[in-house]
């Protein structure tokens, strides 16, 4: 039995891990981590991090940006390994994980969804072959969704020039929507626009735009819980691995 910590388990997000933690088979919450005390549920959510004393296995961590350094210095001091689902975190926050995972396991994703990070492999392979389109990441997001654009967008734009650079060839520059007279585009411009409404859970859109010809490739998520049932992967996956700072890409490979 695995034994997972929530973090932001007071969220809505924690909420579906807790749901779908009780669903799966081999997996038990047994703590939470959020902004305040709360021991009216299945298991106990303690606002003050270091009164959490259940032994567990893993930390699942959906929280804010803002709670993750806090949660980073609970994983460490309990050397839990640590998967890492908050989006929005600062070049900073990205510096600390690279860090701390020598001394701990850590799992970490823009986007816990195994079908988008299928999606940013494909993306990186086609991209050298279609050098020539323009290529533009539209991303869509619930009305609560306080970052923008979503880490998943940086994530697929991140496999386009993965892509470019492996095969040699120059990376494009990030224009992050576009607003004015003057926004022509240009030919090493990738473009990466948002939109926020309703209850959204994701959508991501890569298009390629050539000379009378447009490719379009989609992901789209019907549910929440597809991150969360991806968490848990990852959860199962990082137990007993080495120290080291891994993602989707080895999960994927792992199966």
């Amino acid at each position: 039995m695995i034994k997972v910590i929530i973090s932001g388990a007071a969220g809505v997000m924690g909420h579906m891990v807790a749901e779908c933690t009780a669903a799966a088979d081999g997996f038990e919450a047994i703590a939470g981590l959020d902004r305040a005390d709360d021991f009216s549920g299945s298991f106990p959510i303690y606002g003050d991090f270091d009164k959490c004393q259940e032994d567990a296995d893993v930390i699942i961590d959906f929280s804010h940006f803002s709670a993750f350094p806090k949660v980073l210095a609970f994983a460490e001091k309990r050397h839990l390994p640590l998967v890492v689902a908050t989006t929005g975190l600062s070049d900073d926050d990205q510096k600390a994980i690279e860090a701390k995972s020598k001394d701990f396991p850590i799992f970490k994703s823009a986007n816990m969804s195994l079908g988008i990070n299928v999606m940013a492999d494909v993306l990186k392979q086609i991209s050298p072959i279609l050098k020539d389109f323009d290529i533009e990441i539209v991303e869509a997001h619930h009305h609560r969704k306080v970052d923008a654009p979503s880490g998943t967008a940086l994530l697929l734009a991140d496999a386009v020039n993965d892509g470019l650079e492996a095969a040699g060839m120059d990376k494009k520059n990030y224009t992050y929507g576009r607003h004015g007279l003057d926004c022509k585009r240009t030919e090493d411009e990738l473009g990466i626009s948002a939109i926020r409404g309703g209850t959204i859970p994701g959508v991501h859109l890569a298009l390629y735009a050539g000379d009378d010809e447009l490719i379009e490739i989609k992901h789209t998520a019907l549910s929440r819980k597809i991150f969360a049932n991806g968490a848990l992967k990852a959860a199962r996956f990082l137990v007993g691995q080495k120290n080291g700072l891994y993602d989707m890409q080895d999960v994927i490979r792992a199966q």
